[in-house]
């Protein structure tokens, strides 16, 4: 038996149990996993409250779908994995399917990476979703280079600060965008070459003043909604407007012939689109992996919580004040 946490019903952080559940051996393909922490994330937020991209199939239903720990137990046909081996679960499957919110949890092999050597639980359970998301869509999709410039909405996110240090990597220029001046100072701490305060100032005239007039090769854009309209106007010719998010829960118009059709590309993306595709996932990790041993890249963790207090912890994730992620430890 582990403890699991599982909610009987959608709603809010109260409707999160701490239950003790079978937890069972791998089956071909799957790894019994140790969990020693697990990093949160807003889909899980959604998942839980029924806003999700896909809804809870029965209840009780489970959450989480990144952590790390250790390799207890190797299921039929998994190679690459030993007993006793220090891993990350990246988020690569249904919710429905696995899940990471316990002690002990089953995963499949193809959603576990090798941690680093001196990367502890806390900082491995942290550092995966944010820079496979953000190196996914700017890097292997669009293809940032030096000299290029991105725009970084919800820039104090995980994802938000794993896309300032990538494009500080490849030579590129990163903007970052925070609706109030509280987060500024650690924005530009973490590395933004500007930060736009989006309540104070316009963010398609700061843009094209820092870019003198050619607008953002790319934006990074995790709030979605009207609000696109203008990110769009930001955005160079033939540059790449990015949807990874919908933070603002409200209709994405479509702005191109609003706009008088620019030579605009827009597309969602998903960290699945790494995570699923095997060679992507290997270059990803090798990217990632590279940029820790470096210093280049590091974990941004605002704050954790014991097991115990997921429901508190889903209410600070819900109140939106942290710079970086959030992470939950597990006690053995």
């Amino acid at each position: 038996m582990a403890r699991t946490v599982r909610f009987h019903e959608h709603g809010g952080p109260d409707v999160l149990r701490l239950e003790d559940v079978e937890v069972g051996e791998p089956g071909p393909g799957e790894l019994l996993i140790r969990v020693d922490a697990i990093g949160l994330n807003r889909a899980e937020v959604l998942f839980r409250s029924g806003h999700y991209i896909e809804s809870a199939k029965e209840f009780p239903a489970r959450l989480g779908a990144e952590a790390a720990g250790v390799v207890e137990a190797v299921g039929a046909g998994v190679t690459g994995f030993a007993a006793g081996q220090p891993v990350s679960v990246v988020p690569a499957f249904s919710m429905n399917d696995y899940a990471v919110y316990a002690e002990r949890a089953i995963v499949p092999a193809s959603a576990v990476v090798h941690r680093p050597d001196g990367l502890g639980a806390v900082e491995g359970a942290a550092v995966w979703m944010p820079y496979l998301t953000a190196y996914g869509a700017l890097v292997e999709v669009g293809g940032m280079r030096a000299g290029d410039t991105v725009v970084l909405t919800a820039a104090s996110s995980s994802v938000g600060l794993a896309a300032i240090r990538i494009a500080q990597r490849v030579g590129a220029v990163p903007i970052a965008t925070t609706r109030t001046t509280a987060k500024r100072d650690a924005l530009l701490e973490a590395g933004a070459a500007e930060v736009i305060v989006t309540e104070e100032e316009d963010v398609v005239e700061r843009v094209l003043g820092l870019t003198r007039g050619r607008g953002a090769e790319f934006v990074f854009d995790a709030i979605a909604g009207p609000g696109v309209v203008d990110l769009a106007k930001a955005v160079a010719p033939g540059g790449t407007l990015f949807l990874y998010g919908a933070l603002s829960g409200k209709l994405t118009p479509y702005p191109g012939f609003d706009l008088g059709m620019p030579a605009l590309n827009m597309r969602t993306f998903t960290l699945f689109e790494t995570t699923t595709d095997p060679q992507r996932l290997r270059r990803a990790e090798a990217f990632v992996a590279s940029g820790l041993r470096t210093g280049a890249f590091r974990p941004a963790v605002d704050r954790t919580f014991g097991l115990e207090e997921i429901a508190e912890a889903h209410r600070y994730m819900e109140a939106g004040a942290q710079v970086g992620k959030i992470v939950v430890t597990v006690d053995h």
